[in-house]
C-alpha cells in the first residue's frame, strides 16, 4: 500500500514537472513571437511657394553736420517707399525700426577724426502677404542705388534680399500625416509578404518632425531666401510580425 502511495506521488510530480514545461514553453515561444517586428519609414512632400515676405532695408548716412546726414538718409527713405509703391507693394505696413547715430570724433580709440563726424542708419522694414511682387522688386533694386541711394536688402547678417516665408505648416500637417502613415504601412506589408510572415499591429510609433527645406536644394541653398519650397515629413513606425 505504501508503495503504491508513494508511485501515485511520483506519478503527479511528474504530470506537474511536464505540464508546467510544456506552459513555460508556450510562454517563451509567444514572447519570441512578440518580439518578432519591422521598422520601416513613410515619406510624405508637398511643394509649397513661400506667403509672407519680410525685407529689410539698410540705410546709412555720413556728414560732418548731424542734420544734414539726418536729412539725407530721409530722403533715402522717401524714395525708396515711393519705390516700393511703384512696384505695385502695399506700403502701409512699412515700419522703420533701429536708429543709430555715431559720432565718430566721440570715439577716443579712433586713430584719426575723418571729415564725417556723424554717421546715421536706420533700417526700413517691408513685411508683405505678396512675395512674388516683394522678388520681382528686389530683382530692380539697383535703380534706386544707381539713383544715388545708399542701401544694403536683406538682413546684416546672412544671405541678402527679402526673406521668404511659408506659415500654413499646420493645415498640411493631418494630410501629411496620413499619407506618410500610410506609406510606412504599404513598405510593411510587402515586407511582411516577402518573410512569409503576417502583418499584426504597430508595435511603435514616431511621427517625425516636418522640415521646410528649399525646393533646389544645393549646397549654399537656405530655404528663406526661396519663394518655393518643399515640405516633407518622415514617420517611422513599427509594426509586429505574425
Amino acid at each position: 500500500m505504501k508503495t503504491t502511495t508513494t508511485l501515485l506521488g511520483a506519478l503527479l510530480v511528474a504530470i506537474g514537472l511536464a505540464a508546467g514545461g510544456f506552459f513555460v514553453g508556450n510562454g517563451f515561444s509567444g514572447g519570441r513571437l512578440n518580439d518578432r517586428f519591422v521598422t520601416v519609414k513613410g515619406v510624405s512632400e508637398r511643394e509649397v511657394e513661400a506667403d509672407l515676405a519680410l525685407w529689410p532695408l539698410n540705410f546709412v548716412s555720413a556728414d560732418p553736420e548731424l542734420s544734414t546726414a539726418q536729412a539725407r538718409l530721409a530722403d533715402n527713405v522717401r524714395r525708396t517707399v515711393e519705390f516700393l509703391r511703384a512696384a505695385g507693394l502695399d506700403v502701409s505696413t512699412v515700419e522703420l525700426q533701429g536708429l543709430r547715430v555715431t559720432d565718430a570724433w566721440a570715439n577716443p580709440y579712433a586713430e584719426r577724426q575723418g571729415p564725417n563726424r556723424y554717421q546715421v542708419t536706420q533700417t526700413l522694414m517691408l513685411r508683405s502677404d505678396d512675395p512674388r511682387l516683394v522678388l520681382a522688386a528686389s530683382q530692380s533694386i539697383g535703380e534706386l542705388v544707381a539713383q544715388g541711394v545708399a542701401l544694403s536688402s536683406g538682413p546684416e547678417w546672412g544671405a541678402g534680399g527679402p526673406t521668404f516665408l511659408f506659415t500654413g505648416l499646420n493645415d498640411l500637417k493631418p494630410e501629411m500625416i496620413a499619407e506618410a502613415t500610410g506609406r510606412a504601412r504599404e513598405a510593411a506589408e510587402t515586407f511582411a509578404n516577402d518573410s512569409g510572415s503576417r502583418l499584426g499591429g504597430i508595435r511603435r510609433a514616431n511621427q517625425g518632425v516636418f522640415e521646410i527645406l528649399p525646393r533646389d536644394q544645393a549646397a549654399g541653398v537656405q530655404q528663406e531666401t526661396q519663394l518655393y519650397k518643399t515640405v516633407r515629413v518622415v514617420s517611422t513606425v513599427e509594426y509586429f510580425l505574425r
